[in-house]
């Protein structure tokens, strides 16, 4: 069984059983502005961080993708107690699209997700478009330890990083993405003291994982989908440069 990751015109509607989310009003403005094509995450100053934690990333708001007009009804966001692994996923969309235009991007996935395949909000915590900038998918908080719907089997104490595009065999995988991605998830493991570089014990809740419910299975830190759930997402040009990423975000850590 090889699946795709999510995409509105994938067959493959219902698979991913998730959190409820609900938008919530962010203090960052709707019109912010992402940052200039190949410039370094910028991030903010470090605070209540563990002692190998990572300076927060700058994360664009919903608003900036989702309007009030293209707003989908949501019961409230699912919660777990901490987030001790991250999953990378690719959208499955294409790779050609101007970096202004990823909110539109975005709120397609969001329309496809929530319409078609009828759930209550995007299923990724978190979507890296090819400029690098970050953005914050599903509703709940960016800080908080929000259940998503990205990878079957293993939502919960998990956050979902989907770089937007199609990141198969032969594809660039460009490096602000990456660098991005590297930020992104050695600020959010930062918060539970998790090395990006460690392997970690997570249950299974679904049998269409690569593990039965109530397996205990040990994954990768930063995974990538692949790992928990039979698919070739991330897409084989982002999945060979997992490595790198975790070195990255171990780095940012403050590690070695």
């Amino acid at each position: 069984m090889a699946l795709l990751c999510c995409l509105p015109a994938a067959a493959v509607g219902g698979l991913l059983v998730g959190a409820r989310g609900v938008d919530r009003t962010l203090t960052s403005p709707a019109h912010a502005q992402a940052p200039a094509a190949g410039s370094a995450p910028a991030v903010e100053p470090r605070s209540g961080m563990s002692a190998h934690g990572a300076p927060r990333p700058r994360i664009l708001p919903r608003s900036v993708w989702l309007d009030a007009t293209a707003r989908h009804a949501q019961p409230p966001p699912r919660y777990d107690d901490k987030v001790v692994a991250v999953f990378v996923h690719h959208t499955d969309s294409p790779n050609g699209y101007a970096c202004a235009d990823a909110p539109s991007v975005i709120r397609h996935l969001y329309a496809g997700q929530t319409g078609v395949r009828q759930w209550d909000d995007i299923g990724y915590n978190f979507l890296v478009d090819r400029c690098g900038t970050i953005y914050e998918g599903r509703a709940g908080g960016v800080d908080r330890a929000v259940t998503g719907a990205h990878t079957q089997g293993f939502n919960h104490r998990t956050a979902g990083i989907a770089a937007i595009g199609t990141f198969t065999a032969g594809a660039p995988v460009p490096q602000v993405m990456t660098d991005a991605i590297a930020a992104l998830a050695a600020w959010k493991l930062g918060l539970a003291g998790v090395d990006p570089r460690a392997s970690v014990a997570l249950v299974s809740s679904n049998r269409l994982s690569r593990y039965q419910p109530g397996t205990t299975a040990l994954l990768p830190a930063l995974a990538g989908h692949t790992d928990g759930f039979p698919t070739n997402c991330p897409g084989a040009a982002l999945a060979v440069r997992l490595p790198a990423i975790r070195e990255a975000a171990a780095r940012l850590q403050g590690r070695y």
